[in-house]
């Protein structure tokens, strides 16, 4: 028979430790001791917790898990601080098929002007290197100086661009590779950066879960500057003054994947409802009134100029996950202008919804 000690912990955010001991005996969990300084009524259902998991094969899908405790807790628990997803966390954690920030070096590359084609290109070149595991996990700052539409991977063109405005503007037309809406991007007008990961940092945790989890650092950096921001389910960041930002992400087939972020710092709101097709239910969502000729939540809240608020942003999660300086490498700038030319910069791509 083969045993292995296993120990895992998982911080919930906003919440409680939750730690998980066992032992793995021939391939199965085995003498299973959920603790942490959670809260948890009735006592008795501790060991209910500890007995569904007991038995389990450690390849045991992290939903089956989380579903094995539900079932397992009595019709009157109480669970304060935790829930079965934050001790599925720590098992899988505890199994070495999750990871935490911890367990990561992790770089920055700081912002540098690159055509809008290029950031996006870099931003499935990145994830894929960290999927692979050629690259450390990596946050990258964001900087363009031609103004560009930013469609979601789902979206037409048609519903969300007009066509001859975007022309008049001189503003270009492209498609990312993940998911959301619309951005509308001129020099200095937004604040963006792309976080990329392997996915075991996310293991365990609901897509609606990651978005905070992956952004707590940039909470952390806005209440440094003064600015009150939180997460809006599923992919908004607010204060309360309305929404200054939204994330998407995109996870890939070898285990990397991109998190990133578009936050207003001064928009010229006359221009972007000019250009976007924006009804009346998106401009309400975004705080934007018809007398309004400017969108400059980060601006107006923090009273930085963007590049100190993006200082600040690198500042904040070098420390907390003692990041050190990063580069893009010649071999994944190439790699990324291969992909501008067979994907990015092609109208099958750009108008793959028409």
């Amino acid at each position: 028979m083969s045993t292995s000690h296993a120990h895992g912990e998982y911080k919930v955010p906003g919440g409680k430790l939750v730690v998980a001991d066992f032992e793995v005996q021939d391939g199965r969990l085995a003498q299973v001791s959920i603790n942490g300084d959670f809260f948890l009524e009735p006592d008795e259902a501790l060991a209910d917790i500890n007995a569904a998991l007991t038995g389990l094969p450690e390849d045991t899908p992290p939903q089956e898990m989380v579903e094995r405790i539900e079932a397992a807790l009595p019709g009157n628990a109480v669970l304060f601080g935790f829930d079965a997803r934050a001790v599925v966390i720590a098992v899988r954690r505890a199994l070495a098929r999750a990871t935490s920030w911890a367990d990561h070096e992790w770089e920055v590359i700081p912002a540098l002007v690159r055509p809008t084609l290029e950031n996006l290109a870099l931003d499935e070149v990145l994830a894929r290197e960290v999927g692979a595991g050629r690259r450390n996990p990596t946050l990258r700052f964001w900087d363009w100086d031609e103004p560009a539409v930013v469609i979601g991977s789902f979206q037409s063109v048609a519903n969300e661009v007009d066509p001859e405005a975007a022309q008049r503007h001189g503003v270009q037309v492209v498609r990312r590779v993940s998911g959301g809406g619309a951005m509308f991007m001129e020099a200095g007008n937004c604040i963006t950066y792309s976080l990329y990961l392997p996915q075991t940092l996310v293991d365990g945790l609901s897509f609606a879960d990651s978005y905070p989890f992956l952004d707590a650092w940039v909470m952390q950096a806005f209440k440094d500057m003064g600015v009150e921001a939180f997460y809006v389910p599923l992919n908004d960041i607010a204060t309360p003054q309305g929404k200054i930002g939204g994330a998407a992400q995109k996870r890939f087939a070898n285990g990397g994947m991109v998190h990133h972020v578009t936050m207003s710092y001064d928009i010229d709101a006359e221009k972007m409802t000019d250009v976007l097709r924006v009804g009346k239910e998106k401009l309400s969502d975004k705080g934007i009134r018809s007398a309004k000729k400017r969108v400059d939540p980060l601006r107006r809240q923090t009273g930085m100029a963007r590049e100190d608020v993006i200082a600040a942003l690198s500042r904040t999660f070098t420390d907390r996950y003692a990041a050190g300086v990063g580069s893009v490498t010649d071999s994944e700038l190439a790699a990324a202008r291969e992909l501008i030319e067979h994907k990015f910069g092609t109208d099958e791509w750009i108008h793959r919804v028409p």
